[in-house]
């Protein structure tokens, strides 16, 4: 099979490009989802309590509001049913092909196409939008012994429902984003759980409470009141951005409301003195949460700082020599950044690897192109994701910079555009030399850097700032072939 277009993922960014797409004109284009249900993060991320940290009105597309959430900051269920409900709306489905999962991808010079292996079979395309994130691939730490243990584990991003954690013995391991909304969900079901934190995390309250009927009324009858409710939750969020990038000492203001909600929620002093972290807040990822500090401070719960020695067959011992019994372990270990793509080979121009040129450091042309890679495009590819608001608002950013791009190639029967590597490696070199100055390199250690101490994760600025850079395709930035 041919295609304009194939767009790899079917969580917001690759839904968000199909619309676009077909905005453009452009319909002659597949969404291979490896799973047999779409969905992208919020279909897979099913552990209890999952929820999203950004207000509801801003977490959705402009393009596709919602007048009514249930809540201020949407739960799973909910976004699942949202982004099942745009796909319907948009005819997106006859465009899905599900349970088909992208193996390899390789640029042919000849023809000026894409060809791609797939579980199901073998297709072409003029053009590949990439848009499975970065936070698909579960990382989970190789303890010693851990393949003796004969319980039950799993990671929190692959919750097995299966299992009734009731009076059973559980070892959670680690305490970011997602450990902080399931802990306080288990806490009351469990024999013993034991928290095992390697470094505490910056925990503010969550504004959250349900929308009243009378708001879903009115945002439902009045268009202008839904933008201004938008807008009011996106300058609300983006000026936290003035404190992470440009003035990181007055971080010290949300440490102060961070401190004041650890002594306000634990009692305890010893229990408190092992939450407090010990970095400036923003070098980690900032956590919003109302009832984790209270279930911690249940008498069935331990927070162990002291590390993991090895796993035994029904126990943990920790770095002290304590050893503790266990029947589950859950993982909240985050995920592997630096290998996201996973086992999927792609080749460009002359046969380049992509993992290669990612780990020589190159990153990518905002965030959307890699010298070498012709007619490739990415939606939250290096350096786009966000520690202070909405992704929603940058993959539809990087969208239009990527659909702009497919345009002119089809439109303009090119052969093939290719960022100038010289183009590149001065933007990234900017954009790494702004990082410098930002709260993310003040010293702690976080999935936003990588085994070398690069940050090829976030964006070090205001979301409006890339919104201008990509608010059209910069031809003259790329090598462009033209067809014979």
């Amino acid at each position: 099979m041919d295609y304009d277009v194939v767009i790899v993922g079917s969580g917001f960014g690759g839904i968000c490009s199909a619309i676009k797409l077909r905005e453009a004109g452009i319909d002659n284009f597949v969404m291979l989802e490896k799973d047999e249900v779409f969905g992208g993060t919020w279909r897979v991320n099913t552990y209890p309590g999952a929820a999203c940290d950004i207000p509801s009105h801003l977490y959705s597309f402009s393009f596709a509001q919602n007048a009514h959430w249930s809540r201020l900051f949407p739960r799973q269920d909910e976004l699942l049913e949202y982004t099942q409900r745009v796909v319907r709306d948009f005819d997106l489905e006859r465009h899905l092909r599900l349970g088909t999962a992208l193996r390899s991808a390789q640029f042919d010079e000849a023809t000026g196409r894409w060809h791609l292996a797939t579980s199901k079979g073998e297709m072409t395309a003029r053009a590949v939008i990439f848009a499975i994130g970065l936070l698909g691939r579960p990382s989970i730490p190789q303890f010693p012994g851990a393949q003796r243990f004969r319980g039950q584990s799993f990671h929190s991003a692959q919750w097995d429902h299966s299992i009734d954690l009731g009076g059973k013995r559980v070892a959670v391991i680690g305490s970011g984003a997602s450990a902080v909304q399931f802990v306080p969900e288990i806490q009351p079901l469990v024999q013993q759980l034991d928290h095992y934190q390697r470094t505490a995390h910056w925990v503010l309250p969550r504004p959250d409470r349900t929308v009243t009927r009378v708001e879903q009324w009115l945002l439902d009858r009045a268009r202008p009141l839904q933008l201004l409710y938008r807008a009011k939750h996106y300058m609300q969020f983006e000026s936290r951005v003035v404190l992470f990038i440009f003035l990181p000492v007055l971080a010290k203001l949300m440490q102060w409301q961070a401190m004041r909600h650890l002594k306000r929620q634990v009692a305890d002093p010893q229990l408190r003195a092992r939450l407090v972290p010990d970095y400036t807040l923003g070098c980690k990822r900032v956590l919003l949460t109302n009832d984790y500090y209270p279930a911690l401070s249940q008498s069935n719960v331990a927070v162990l700082k002291d590390g993991i020695h090895e796993v035994r067959e029904h126990s943990i011992v920790t770095g002290s020599g304590e050893e503790r019994p266990v029947d589950v372990i859950i993982y909240a270990t985050g995920f592997d950044v630096e290998h996201a793509y996973g086992p999927i080979e792609l080749r460009g121009r002359d046969g380049c690897s992509f993992a290669q040129a990612l780990e020589d450091g190159a990153g990518a042309y905002k965030g959307a192109t890699v010298a070498g890679f012709p007619n490739f495009f990415m939606i939250t590819g290096p350096n786009t994701l966000l520690g202070h608001n909405s992704m929603i608002y940058m993959i539809e950013s990087s969208v239009r910079y990527a659909v702009d791009g497919v345009r002119r190639v089809l439109r303009g029967g090119l052969h093939s555009v290719e960022v100038q590597p010289a183009v590149q490696g001065a933007y990234n070199r900017k954009l790494q030399q702004k990082l410098k100055g930002t709260v993310w390199h003040t010293g702690c250690k976080s999935w936003y850097l990588d085994s070398r101490g690069r940050n090829l994760v976030i964006w070090p600025g205001f979301t409006f700032h890339f919104r201008h850079i990509t608010r059209r395709f910069d031809i003259d930035s790329y090598i462009v072939r033209r067809s014979a």
